[in-house]
């Protein structure tokens, strides 16, 4: 493909695709830190929608007198809804 090129743009797309590599080569392993914050970011994430979706449930179940009526499906919803979330997020990265 760059055989068609002339030499000064043969020049560019060698120097594009060699700056390429050495910010490949610079990014390395993540940092024990990164990987300790991610992990901390999945935490809150499943565990965030959890507490909310729990408040919600007993609040419902309070108003309405109903003992664990709304509380336990809504936590379940709540723990899915986190555990999507976190797999969606893990995706993009």
């Amino acid at each position: 493909m760059t055989q068609d090129l002339p030499p000064e743009q043969e020049r560019l797309v060698d120097a594009v695709k060699q700056r390429a590599e050495r910010r490949r080569r610079a990014r390395g392993l993540p940092s024990f830190a990164r990987n300790f914050g991610q992990i901390g970011v999945l935490g809150w994430q499943v565990v965030v929608p959890a507490l909310i979706a729990l408040a919600i449930g007993r609040w419902l179940d309070h108003r309405l007198s109903s003992g664990i009526f709304w509380t336990a499906p809504l936590l379940i919803l709540g723990v899915s809804l986190g555990c999507w979330s976190a797999w969606k997020w893990i995706g993009r990265q």
